[in-house]
């Protein structure tokens, strides 16, 4: 079967039914507020300078998104399932314009981190209603479902942190974030009106009691959802990390311009676009244990030599190497949709999702005490070999 037959045929498979009309909403929305969280990187230096942050605090700017982006997937997988996707999806997305809205007019650094941790919240309620949802639409092919929407995310990543950036040069910070206000405003009507109405959620009142959180519980200290929340926590701290900080790192220890090194944190992301869907169909096909080693394998070798490269060429192609890592999650959560009984998935993939997340948040704050005190380079070799112990990890799952 030709490479083009085999498109043609996945496609038409995400698309039967009337499915694909959902699926591309929802897609629409993660790429949208995904792109949203990675301006965040690409503006830090304005940050800084308008509001006196130095590289820990500014590590601690993100770390505060991330954690509270963390924090709120519990409740968010809890709504999605006594409240439906719909609802919880298009609340997310109103969540962000709110926070976005507060950023652009903070008069301090308090202001701005509170501002932040309502965008963390916004952004937490939607990961676990966009993978439920996925999951009853195409219960045969999430992998696949699941890419593509992870693939969205990156196109998000691709094109709007180099926009934000040249117009944070252009014009000022406030319209390289702003821009994307009326975008999400679009994305609120189109989830609306497109995600079946019908979804009242699954999970009765009566489903908080002490007996099923006991349930749930015993059902998540199985030890495959002890390993896989470790590699998530691993992998979301390594991630994390990295897109806090390559753009700066670019700019001082490289010596690239702004511009040339958001284009390069695009490319970051823009590898993705296809790492994502490929990772996808090879979890369908060979499982995590096959998949997963594969697709962190190039990021081990990037994130290792990064620190002894110079030249725009050579960096393109070692940023092109890391961001295959960018599909783990097809991996990783398509075998969390499939794994946790369907009854509590929600409630235990923001168990799960948020516990590795919160963990995973401290990363930045962390890296940016390192790189504060003169060890930017060595950070990099560091969380190489956390790639490398998350591969090890991954022979440690039960066969599929």
């Amino acid at each position: 079967m030709s490479y083009l037959s085999l498109v043609r045929r996945e496609v038409t498979g995400l698309w039967a039914g009337g499915t694909g009309k959902t699926l591309i909403a929802i897609a629409l929305g993660w790429g949208l507020l995904n792109g949203t969280r990675m301006i965040y990187p690409v503006l830090l230096p304005y940050f800084s300078e308008d509001f006196g942050l130095t590289l820990t605090t500014a590590g601690l700017l993100v770390t505060i998104i991330w954690l509270c982006y963390a924090i709120g997937q519990v409740p968010g997988g809890v709504l999605a399932d006594r409240l439906g996707e719909r609802k919880i999806l298009t609340a997310s997305v109103s969540f962000v314009i709110v926070g976005v809205s507060l950023v652009l007019v903070a008069p301090t650094a308090l202001t701005l981190f509170v501002a932040t941790g309502v965008i963390g919240l916004g952004l937490s309620q939607y990961p676990i209603a966009r993978i439920t949802a996925l999951s009853e639409l195409y219960p045969d092919r999430i992998g696949r479902a699941l890419g593509v929407t992870m693939a969205s995310g990156d196109i998000g990543q691709t094109i709007l942190p180099p926009v934000a950036s040249v117009l944070a040069v252009g014009v000022a910070w406030q319209f390289g974030l702003g821009f994307v206000l009326p975008l999400l405003c679009l994305t609120v009507a189109v989830i609306w009106l497109t995600l079946p109405k019908h979804d009242s959620g699954t999970q009765d009142a009566d489903d908080l009691s002490s007996e099923h959180v006991t349930y749930v519980f015993s059902e998540l200290r199985e030890p495959r959802f002890v390993i896989i929340g470790v590699i998530l926590f691993l992998f979301i701290f390594v991630w994390q990390t990295f897109s806090a900080f390559y753009p700066t790192y670019l700019v001082s220890e490289k010596g690239l311009s702004t511009t040339v090194a958001g284009t390069l944190f695009g490319l970051f992301f823009a590898v993705g676009v296809v790492a994502k869907p490929a990772a996808g169909m090879a979890y369908d096909r060979i499982g995590l244990r096959g998949s997963l080693p594969i697709v962190l394998g190039g990021s081990i070798v990037g994130l290792f030599v990064l620190p002894f490269v110079e030249g725009i060429w050579t960096l393109v192609g070692v940023t092109v190497l890391i961001s295959t890592m960018l599909g783990s999650g097809a991996v990783t959560q398509s075998y969390l949709a499939e794994a946790i009984p369907p009854d509590i998935q929600g409630t235990g993939l923001g168990l799960i999702r948020s516990s590795a997340s919160m963990l995973g948040a401290t990363g930045p704050v962390l890296f940016g005490l390192i790189a504060e005190r003169g060890y930017f380079d060595e950070g990099y070799v560091i969380l190489a070999v956390l790639v490398g112990i998350v591969t090890l990890l991954t022979l440690l799952m039960p066969r599929e």
